[in-house]
């Protein structure tokens, strides 16, 4: 699926999210932070959502970025080929994100790999659900990770282990690009 593809579906869906909840633009501006226009712009495919955006719109749904994500992918399936795994793409923010194993009603688990190009940062002001389980392994790079006001320096090979609850901050070095897999649970 090609990426404009997926941003078609992801407009579709995020509709289809404030339609069951009832809620107008108004109410979903209310609930998430994101202006009413740049809800209607994002419903109706006229621009590509930031990952700070999707993060607010996650947690006013009560949403995994991931599953989120599963919900404009494809159906289940056990192997997943590198070639088959969706990608996407935030440049405004320097951000990669390819679902290398996406939530599935029989597994408690995700998996994503991302990529955070240096000098940039990228903040969520709540979680998308209280308490979720992450597991990051940092493969390449350095990376700030502030969580509940403690920050964390994670060099290649350093595992953070977390059950995510408030506000977190995602921040590079100026001269290095993290890669990450975050397994959540």
């Amino acid at each position: 699926m090609s990426e404009s593809q997926i941003d078609d579906r992801l407009a579709a869906r995020l509709k289809r999210l404030r339609l069951e909840q009832d809620w107008s633009l108004d109410q979903l501006a209310g609930q998430s932070g994101v202006s009413r226009a740049s809800l209607s712009r994002i419903e109706n495919g006229e621009v590509s959502p930031t990952a700070n955006i999707l993060g607010r719109l996650c947690s006013a749904y009560g949403l995994t970025l991931s599953r989120l994500m599963h919900m404009v992918e494809d159906a289940y399936t056990p192997l997943i080929s590198r070639a088959e795994q969706e990608v996407w793409r935030d440049p405004h923010a320097g951000f990669l994100r390819r679902t290398i194993s996406p939530p599935a009603r029989p597994l408690a688990g995700e998996a994503i790999e991302a990529e955070i190009q240096a000098g940039q940062t990228i903040s969520y002001d709540s979680p998308p659900r209280e308490g979720l389980e992450h597991h990051l392994f940092l493969l390449e790079g350095a990376l700030d990770i502030t969580l509940d006001g403690q920050t964390h320096r994670l060099h290649a090979g350093d595992c953070l282990r977390y059950r995510l609850s408030g506000p977190s901050v995602f921040r590079t070095e100026p001269d290095s690009t993290a890669r990450y897999v975050l397994f959540t649970v």
